[in-house]
């Protein structure tokens, strides 16, 4: 089985975006640049996130429906930088299509940025 994804650029600017609403309709597949990642009231680093700031970031992003998967298995910002694509996958009980574009846009890019910060 093959899954075609297809690249949609990320937004490069977030200082036009509104706090709390990030226009996804455009976004097939869930990403933007979390680099510039507006931070909403929660740390900078995941590392440091409580469960609600996973929480949040995922309804912020556009996953309303599937961060309640994240409270309901406490994942927290050193867990969700510990979580591997299996995980999301099927540690969470998520539908595959959003579990993919949670990982693939969002798990795996907050990792790599953590860790090219953490080796600063």
């Amino acid at each position: 089985m093959y899954i075609c994804m297809k690249k949609v650029p990320n937004i490069k600017d977030t200082s036009d975006l509104p706090m709390l609403s990030i226009d996804m309709e455009n976004k097939e597949n869930g990403s933007f640049n979390t680099e510039n990642l507006v931070e909403n009231g929660r740390p900078p680093d995941p590392a440091d996130w409580a469960v609600t700031d996973v929480v949040n970031y995922f309804r912020t992003v556009g996953f309303e429906e599937q961060a309640n998967a994240f409270q309901e298995q406490e994942i927290d910002g050193k867990s969700l930088l510990l979580m591997t694509r299996n995980d999301v996958l099927t540690g969470l009980s998520l539908k595959l299509g959003p579990a993919l574009k949670i990982y693939e846009f969002h798990v795996k890019p907050l990792q790599t940025q953590h860790l090219k910060n953490s080796s600063l």
